[in-house]
């Protein structure tokens, strides 16, 4: 039998849904008609103050709460994704286990690390011209050797 759930995984059972459901073609469709009905009811309604302030107050108090909501499942997802690769990288023999707390790293660690990988890896320039931390990307199609795969 299972634990009850608390209700942090309650929320968070919650807020995977509504991302999900609000991130829908459908919920795009809806949003868009409900707009739609909203401005068709602007004649009735005299296109008042209130009307006006009725789509302005619902589409603020929605986009509020859907940041709290967004970022809880985005916060979740990005942290079993540095789980599942920190557990690879602590299973690889090879692997440098120095880097599963990278992401907690100042921000100079980052760079160097940044730096020594460049330096053992072949590197491509996008040509895009003005990144940050130098934007050069391995080719897809590119061997970590530095060939294209065959």
């Amino acid at each position: 039998m299972q634990p009850p759930l608390t209700l942090t995984d309650r929320f968070n059972a919650i807020a995977d849904w509504f991302t999900r459901a609000l991130g829908s073609l459908q919920a795009l469709v809806g949003s868009v008609l409900l707009v739609v009905i909203w401005a068709l009811t602007g004649p009735v309604f005299n296109f008042s103050d209130t009307w006006q302030l009725f789509i302005n107050t619902t589409t603020t108090v929605i986009t509020f709460w859907m940041v709290f909501v967004i970022q809880n499942s985005a916060n979740r997802e990005a942290k079993a994704t540095q789980l599942k690769l920190d557990e690879l990288i602590r299973a690889v023999g090879d692997a440098r286990n120095d880097f599963i707390a990278l992401d907690r790293a100042p921000e100079e660690l980052l760079v160097e690390r940044e730096r020594e990988l460049n330096d053992i890896s072949p590197v491509i320039d996008t040509g895009s011209g003005g990144g940050e931390s130098g934007d050069t990307h391995r080719s897809s199609g590119d061997s970590p050797e530095g060939g294209p795969r065959g």
